[in-house]
């Protein structure tokens, strides 16, 4: 009789991650504003995630608002955001 040979299963698929509820805090125009607030957001310990209708390495110049990028936090952390990009946001110059 021939022997068989061995079954080497597939590994299962590890859990999904519990899904985190998004709140957008910023519209940027372009990646690298995008990349300056969320470097802000995570010097202060909040995680953020950008999110674009364009891969930008593939696209790397836009027009207008082709090229937006949407900053996204966890709902817990959307008040400390706001209130940390209202803090640096530009507001009204005076002479």
């Amino acid at each position: 009789m021939a022997r068989r040979a061995k079954v080497i299963r597939f590994p299962k698929s590890p859990p999904e991650p519990p899904q985190a509820d998004l709140v957008e805090v910023r519209r940027c125009r372009d990646e690298a504003e995008a990349l300056v607030v969320k470097s802000l957001l995570e010097s202060e310990d909040i995680p953020c995630v950008l999110r674009s209708r364009l891969a930008h390495s593939v696209h790397p110049f836009t027009v207008g608002d082709q090229g937006e990028v949407i900053v996204l936090v966890t709902a817990d952390e959307a008040s400390r955001a706001h209130l940390l990009l209202a803090r640096i946001s530009p507001g009204p110059s005076f002479p």
